[in-house]
């Protein structure tokens, strides 16, 4: 094999190496030292606790951390393994689509006497990649997202595979590209539910060319619409068994209060957007976008059309939502992966060794190892905005479980098979986490998935032991829910000095467990808040 196609023989590379290790030191730092975010533990609390699906997410994330959990057993490295696994497979996915997209349809390495086009867009989408903040945050977390962006990715590129041959030899695209992309999107699905733009994108791709509408006389494409609807399945088993609360989850979560026109949100959506992308790669995007999406791709191939239809229909749904609703600016994570090949064209310039806007690309990197720096310190060390007086609970959260689960464990030990229990869902996974214990119990205002967890008849009467903190306070209601409570003990995380959260723990005797449901029951004595932050007002 010739140097050339050696994928470190690259000026790219060359340039940007010390940029790419430096974000990877990070993320190594990050995924062995940083405590589980508290969703990081919530869901991996789920994979503990096997279902077809749950309340609040589709269930791929949670099997994943099941079966990692039971092969390899429970560690930081266990827990974000998964990302190292779909960054390698989403890493190798885009490989491909730069060989396809760049790389000689003739077979040849093509174009530039210099070196390889292909290999050094790889790299170009690589520094834009891992210096967004968005991608290097939610790529790096064990949430659903690093699955859902992976297996988007893959499904497009076979369905571009499938559809460009079936244009260009009708009848002729291959059909394990075309059952690929049906499989890796129901993938997506079993991840988070926008994965529903990808499929969208792909029903607008073929609508709006008449050359690629001969698809729908493809009897394999219904096949493989069956077949995205039986990995999906899963889903719709779980709702029909649970009175489809998670789809009415998601229809209250966008219906908002009510409908109250806010035409300044859309434009607070989008800022965020582009600044959390980043503000190079939110340049570059303006600027494909101005070009109509034109780009230098040496085949003909409708991959371009996609990536601006996935971007165009996610962008404009979520736009549309924040003006009547809540839009949060991760939801349009799927909107920008397809697009990062397409951007390399801001940055390529053959032959080398020169480099297109190379001040750009390098502030692109600057910003991207400052914030990612940030987040770092912010999940390792301390919330930077503790030290400007700063209150902020979810920071809090990610500090002292081990002291903590040391006291309540100090509590339990004078009770007969207690109950643990605590206000909120984040302390009760962290709490799980840390005692490696998945039958810690939140019981709160907040409808979650310790609601569909919720026993009554295997806890009432039990003896337990009751967490809250100064964020989910221990309420009065807490305490009626039990025939006595002792006094309170409280315990302090402090970090370098300075006061994060104030636990409060109480052991209570007799849990009042109520009738099977009971959390979802509008009688639940603690449905008097939606998230269960204060505490009823006394009367």
């Amino acid at each position: 094999m010739s140097k050339r196609w050696d994928l470190f023989v690259s000026p790219v590379w060359y340039w940007g190496r010390w940029f790419l290790l430096g974000f990877l030191a990070l993320r190594l730092v990050f995924w062995l030292t940083a405590f589980p975010n508290p969703d990081e533990a919530y869901y991996w609390l789920w994979g503990q606790r096997p279902g077809f699906s749950y309340y609040d997410h589709p269930p791929f994330h949670a099997w994943v951390q099941g079966a990692f959990g039971a092969a390899l057993g429970r560690s930081l490295f266990v827990l974000r393994l998964p990302n190292v696994v779909s960054s390698g497979i989403l890493g190798f996915t885009f490989y491909h689509i730069c060989r396809y997209l760049y790389g000689d349809p003739g077979g040849n390495p093509g174009g530039n006497p210099g070196g390889d086009p292909a290999r050094d867009r790889f790299w170009l989408v690589m520094l834009l990649g891992v210096a967004s903040p968005l991608y290097f945050w939610y790529l790096g977390l064990a949430w659903h997202d690093h699955w859902l962006v992976t297996f988007a990715v893959v499904s497009s590129f076979l369905f571009v595979r499938y559809v460009d041959r079936s244009v260009e030899h009708p009848g002729q695209g291959s059909g394990w590209d075309l059952y690929g992309a049906a499989f890796f999107l129901g993938l997506a699905g079993l991840c988070k539910y926008n994965a529903v733009f990808v499929g969208l994108g792909f029903l607008a791709l073929i609508l709006v060319d008449q050359r690629r509408r001969q698809v729908l006389r493809d009897r394999r494409l219904y096949l493989a619409l069956g077949l995205l609807a039986l990995v999906l399945s899963p889903i719709l088993i779980w709702n029909i068994q649970n009175d489809f609360f998670s789809f009415r989850f998601y229809r209250d979560r966008t219906a908002g209060g009510g409908f109250t026109l806010n035409l300044i949100q859309p434009l607070v959506f989008l800022a965020l957007c582009g600044l959390i992308l980043g503000p190079i790669q939110s340049w570059s995007i303006g600027r494909l976008v101005r070009q109509g999406g034109r780009t230098s791709i040496a085949r003909k191939s409708c991959y371009p059309a996609l990536a601006l239809w996935v971007f165009g229909l996610s962008t404009a749904a979520f736009t549309a939502l924040s003006t009547v609703s809540v839009a949060l600016f991760y939801w349009n994570i799927l909107a920008y992966p397809l697009l990062f090949p397409l951007l390399t064209d801001q940055f390529y310039r053959p032959p080398w060794p020169h480099l297109a806007r190379p001040r750009q690309l390098a502030t692109a990197q600057g910003l991207g190892l400052v914030v990612s720096a940030v987040l770092v310190v912010y999940y390792t060390l301390i919330p930077l905005g503790t030290f400007f007086g700063a209150v902020d609970p979810d920071g809090a959260a990610l500090f002292g479980w081990p002291q903590v689960a040391q006291a309540v464990t100090a509590q339990a030990e004078e009770l007969e098979n207690p109950l643990l229990l605590t206000t909120d869902y984040r302390s009760a996974s962290a709490l799980a986490y840390t005692l490696n214990n998945p039958n810690v119990l939140a019981i709160s205002g907040r409808l979650d998935q310790f609601d569909f967890w919720y026993d009554a008849p295997a806890l009432e009467g039990r003896d337990a032991v009751l967490l809250g903190n100064t964020w989910h306070p221990i309420c009065p209601t807490h305490r009626a829910m039990f025939d006595r409570v002792d006094p309170a003990t409280t315990v302090e995380v402090r970090r370098f000095g300075r006061l994060l959260q104030t636990y409060e723990i109480v052991r209570g005797y007799g849990f009042r467990a109520g009738p099977e449901g009971y959390p979802l029951s509008p009688d639940y004595p603690l449905a008097f808040t939606s998230d269960g932050e204060q505490c009823l007002p006394e009367e």
